[in-house]
C-alpha cells in the first residue's frame, strides 16, 4: 500500500509531541473498511471508549470537492442520514479528504481511513491502521478500562510479526490481489496463495485457540477483519469461491470466537460493508446488485472453549 504520510505516534511521555491524554484524540474510520476497523476493534476491546472517541464515514463513497470528480469517504449531513455514521463532530468536515487538507493544505495522496485525529493541535497523527493498534494497544493504558490486556506481548513479538507478515501478504492483501486482477494468471497466482493461507491457519488453529497459542493477540484481530467479510463479500465480488470460510472447521469456529470477544462484534457492521464493496467498486460489479447471503450468526455457538478459557 502506498505510503500515505502520518507516522507521528502518541506517547506515555508526557513530553512527547503527542502525548497520550484522555479526550485530546478522535478516531475516523469507515465500518466498510477492514483496516479502520481493526483499529475500532482495538478502541472496544482495550475499553478506550471514554478517552477516545471515533466517527465512521457513510458506506459509499461521495464527491469529496466541488472542483474535482474525486470519489471518497463522505459524512453524512445529519446524524439520522445513515445508521452507523455521523457527521464530524470536531471540524464539520464533509469528507475525510477534508480532514487530510486540514492537516496539510498541500497533502498530494490518498485519502484514507482510519485517521487519528488530534483535536489539541488539529492535525493527523497516524493514518496507518498497523501502527494505530500498536498506540491502542499500550500507550494510552492509564485510560483503559482493560489496561492489562496486551495484544502484542513481549515474548510473543517474533512470533506476531512473522504471522502478520504471510496472513497480510495471502489474505488481507491476498483479496483484493484476486479481486482487482485484470488477468487470470495473476488471479491464478493470488487465489492459490490465499487459499494456501487458510489453509495453514486451518492447520495452526486445529492445535491451538488462537494464531500464536492460546492467548489473543494482534495477529488474531488482523486476520479477523478479512474473515468477517469473506463468505459476504470476497469470495463473490472478488471471486475467492475455491471455498467459503463456513467449509473449515476450524477458521469458522475461531471467527465466531473472535467476534464474541467483548467489544469486538460493535466493530462489525455488514450492511456498511456490503454496500461499500457491492455499490462502490464498479468495475468489479458494474449492476451494483448486493448479493443477499449468506446471513452468517456469528454469535451462534463454537467449539474454541475445548483450547481452554
Amino acid at each position: 500500500m502506498a505510503d500515505t504520510g502520518f507516522r507521528s505516534f502518541v506517547s506515555r511521555d508526557p513530553n512527547s509531541e503527542f502525548p497520550a491524554e484522555s479526550g485530546r484524540y478522535h478516531l475516523y474510520i469507515s465500518y466498510a473498511c477492514p483496516f479502520a476497523s481493526r483499529c475500532l476493534a482495538y478502541l472496544k476491546i482495550k475499553g478506550l471508549d471514554k478517552a477516545i472517541g471515533f466517527t465512521s464515514t457513510k458506506a459509499e463513497y461521495g464527491k469529496t470537492s466541488d472542483t474535482d470528480e474525486h470519489m471518497g469517504w463522505v459524512f453524512p449531513a445529519s446524524n439520522t442520514e445513515e445508521a452507523g455514521a455521523e457527521p464530524d463532530p470536531w471540524n464539520g468536515a464533509k469528507s475525510i479528504r477534508q480532514l487530510y487538507d486540514l492537516a496539510n493544505p498541500t497533502y498530494a495522496g490518498s485519502y484514507t481511513v482510519p485517521v487519528l485525529w488530534d483535536k489539541k493541535l488539529k492535525t493527523i497523527v497516524n493514518n496507518d491502521s498497523s501502527q494505530i493498534i500498536r498506540m491502542l494497544n499500550s500507550e494510552f493504558n492509564e485510560f483503559a478500562e482493560n489496561a492489562a490486556l496486551d495484544l502484542y506481548p513481549l515474548h510473543l513479538r517474533v512470533q506476531i510479526d512473522e504471522t502478520n507478515e504471510w496472513v497480510y501478504k495471502g489474505i488481507n492483501k491476498g483479496v483484493y490481489n484476486c479481486g482487482y486482477a485484470k488477468e487470470q494468471g495473476p488471479y491464478d497466482e493470488a487465489v492459490k496463495l490465499l487459499f494456501e493461507s487458510f489453509d495453514k491457519c486451518e492447520e495452526i488453529l486445529g492445535k491451538q485457540r488462537y494464531l500464536c497459542g492460546n492467548t489473543l493477540s494482534e495477529a488474531d484481530i488482523r486476520l479477523f477483519v478479512s474473515l468477517i467479510r469473506f463468505d459476504e463479500v470476497y469470495a463473490i465480488h472478488y471471486k475467492c469461491n475455491k471455498k467459503h470460510l463456513r467449509e473449515y472447521l476450524n477458521l469458522f469456529n475461531y471467527t465466531k470466537d473472535i467476534y464474541q470477544v467483548a467489544g469486538v462484534s460493535s466493530s462489525v457492521n455488514m450492511d456498511h460493508i456490503k454496500r461499500q464493496f457491492y455499490l462502490t467498486q464498479r468495475s468489479i460489479n458494474p449492476s451494483g446488485i448486493i448479493a443477499v447471503g449468506p446471513g452468517i450468526d456469528f454469535s451462534s455457538s463454537h467449539d474454541r472453549d475445548k483450547f481452554g478459557k
